[in-house]
């Protein structure tokens, strides 16, 4: 009896590495595709980064440009029909 649990205590220990391997290797395959999957969306969030900071500086300068004072001094001329006053027609009023 001695000899057949002595013959039985390796095979269980070769089974527990074998079991503990197999999990092991599960783990890192599964550790490598997320990591893998993570990256890939790390990439495209920023691409959308880079893609909004472009729009971004394209809207700042579309900004500076409508309000320029040549622009606003356009749109009041022909849109607004709006005329600027002769010198006779302004008033200056200091305060007291």
């Amino acid at each position: 009896m001695i000899q057949v649990s002595q013959q039985r205590q390796p095979f269980a220990l070769v089974a527990a590495f074998a079991v503990v391997c197999v999990l092991s290797a599960l783990a890192l395959v599964y550790t490598k595709h997320e990591s893998r999957k993570l990256f890939v969306e790390l990439e495209a969030l920023t691409h959308e980064r880079d893609e909004l900071n472009i729009e971004w500086g394209q809207l700042q300068i579309e900004q500076s440009t409508w309000a320029t004072h040549a622009r606003i001094e356009q749109v009041a001329t022909e849109d607004l029909s709006l005329v600027r006053p002769e010198a006779t027609e302004i008033y200056v009023i200091e305060r007291p």
